[in-house]
């Protein structure tokens, strides 16, 4: 199963709060069948009524770590939301704060949520702004953000952490190695193998 240890990438400068669900995928959204190409909506509706939103900017089309406020993720649990964000590219979220179910959804994912002081969120958004290309490294093992000569010492929940830098956190994955096992598992249970 894959580790997720670090990321490395292009910053996406969003610092604003409660950022519910809904703006992160419309609910419009939400009756494909497949997670397929909601990449391509994330954010539409911010993105069609204020212009110029950062995920339309030339400059961080290639954007793998967005940096976001308080209370990121409310609203509805949809499992789109993360989805959608990880098929657009984003490979980990740094905020004060996320929504719990959001959170579990990401590192479901494979997204790492990483929590920072808002102070460190404004040198982090502002440094991105800056330089849309500044590369920001997000270390799990360490729980720091580095971009340039800059780090940050964050937090990052430590069973998310454990699950993540171990690759544990791919449940799909873990059940389908564990294939052999529950084979055998199976073979032994009369109610699966004797039916009349």
């Amino acid at each position: 199963m894959k580790k997720i240890v670090k990321v490395t990438g292009p910053g996406m400068p969003l610092l604003l709060d409660d950022i519910d669900t809904d703006r992160i995928i419309p609910a419009r959204y939400l009756r494909c069948v497949t997670f397929d190409g909601l990449g391509d909506h994330v954010f539409k509706d911010d993105r069609e009524q204020h212009g110029d939103h950062v995920f339309d900017r030339d400059h961080h089309q290639d954007a793998k770590v967005l940096v976001a406020g308080r209370n990121f993720g409310c609203g509805s649990s949809r499992e789109h939301a993360p989805q959608a964000l990880l098929r657009w590219g984003i490979e980990a979220i740094i905020a004060e704060s996320f929504a719990e179910i959001f959170h579990g959804n990401c590192t479901a994912l494979g997204i790492p949520c990483v929590h920072a002081t808002p102070e460190q969120l404004k040198q982090i958004n502002a440094a991105v702004e800056a330089d849309p290309t500044l590369h920001l490294t997000v270390c799990l093992e360490t729980s720091t953000v580095t971009h340039g000569d800059t780090k940050h010492d964050c937090h990052v929940h430590e069973g998310t952490r454990t699950a993540l830098v171990s690759g544990q956190w791919d449940y799909l994955g873990e059940l389908l190695e564990g294939e052999p096992q529950i084979r055998e598992t199976a073979s032994q249970l009369p109610y699966v193998t004797n039916f009349a």
